[in-house]
């Protein structure tokens, strides 16, 4: 990307949010300063706070400001005064649908330092990605209910699937396998094509179609429950895999702990659509940990997947290098300076994580 400012909205949210933003920002600011990056943030008080005090989640002309940005970065969301799924709907998942961010792109990849699970593995064993789509499936809210409250209450939830939305987040997913050129080169189908026989045979039947046109591309296939199991036992086997929305959004979780935990996974909810003007569509990056609202204001929350989020965010906006020195330095500080990834057992603060991490720029 030439010298033109990079535009970011700031939401840091609730909770910890706040705190593992600020050292996100640290790390961009340092990183742009040696790399002569350009850009502005606009900090929104989006969040459990506002609504509790104004009733409203995003505001009048709220999705308009963020369209004219070029990327959002959120802290967290989730307030212990606000009932579960407010929030979550009302922000997460409309701007997820709003700005039609149909790409969920979450790295699964093992930091130097940094403890698994799983026993006997190391760094070179955990290193995979996992593109969800992100617009569809049980997530569209189609459903009800019937005699709700009654002994006879009946609830619907109906799973919806396109063939544009499986085309074009199986294409996109074929095209990131190709670019991210690892030596497997693979690109694995997760689905359940032996129970879901209508929207998942149109995935199935989908992945086969495009995969027509990338035959130096391997394919691969797994049942979603096989998928799990798989990830456990041989996570080496991975390269990118590719699913639906709920399918995604479970095994997404499974490799945030083999990769460590929450406190290091970062992920992003792109549209990398280009509109006729030249404008790109605008995509979200977040750390994956949530609020943690018992650690606020204590100076003990790990920022590593919020600083993680950052490098996705310059990378994906046109600024690899900066991206790929945020990468080198955190993997220096979880290899040689942390103690531990868990919340108050780094070793450091918060914010001294944040200077660790400039330092190793």
């Amino acid at each position: 990307m030439a010298s033109r400012t990079l535009s970011i909205a700031a939401l840091p949210g609730d909770g910890t949010g706040p705190e593992v933003t600020a050292e996100a920002i640290k790390v961009l600011a340092a990183v742009a300063a040696s790399e002569g990056i350009s850009y502005d943030i606009e900090m929104l008080d989006w969040g459990g706070d506002r609504y509790l005090r104004t009733g409203e989640i995003i505001p009048d002309g709220g999705l308009d400001l963020l369209r004219s940005k070029d990327a959002i970065f959120l802290g967290a969301i989730g307030h212990p005064g606000v009932a579960p799924g407010i929030l979550e709907k009302g922000l997460l998942l409309e701007l997820r649908f709003k700005l039609d961010q149909y790409i969920n792109l979450r790295p699964v990849k093992l930091l130097p330092g940094v403890e698994t699970p799983l026993a006997g593995r190391g760094p070179g064993d955990i290193d995979f990605v996992v593109v969800r789509e992100n617009t569809e499936d049980l997530y569209c809210g189609v459903g009800g209910y019937l005699k709700k409250g009654t002994p006879d209450e009946v609830a619907t939830q109906s799973a919806v699937y396109t063939r544009k939305g499986c085309e074009r987040c199986i294409r996109w997913a074929f095209e990131y396998t190709r670019l991210r050129n690892s030596p497997k080169k693979t690109l694995t189908l997760v689905a359940k094509t032996n129970v879901l026989t209508y929207g998942h045979d149109l995935w199935w039947r989908t992945f086969q179609e495009v995969a027509r046109d990338y035959p130096d591309v391997k394919t691969d296939y797994n049942h979603v429950d096989a998928c799990c199991m798989w990830m456990v036992k041989n996570p080496d086997a991975y390269d990118v895999i590719v699913t639906t929305n709920m399918f995604g959004d479970i095994i997404t979780d499974l490799g945030g702990i083999l990769q460590g935990g929450m406190g290091v996974a970062a992920g992003a909810n792109l549209n990398p659509d280009v509109s006729p003007n030249g404008k790109r569509g605008v995509s979200m990056f977040e750390p994956m940990g949530g609020s943690a609202p018992k650690y606020t204001g204590t100076n003990k929350i790990n920022p590593i997947a919020a600083i993680n989020a950052m490098a996705m965010l310059l990378e994906h906006n046109g600024h690899p290098r900066a991206a790929a020195r945020i990468d080198k330095a955190v993997a220096h500080v979880t290899g040689t300076k942390m103690a531990s990834q868990a919340a108050g057992r780094m070793g450091h603060g918060t914010r001294e994580v944040g200077d660790l991490v400039v330092a190793a720029l």
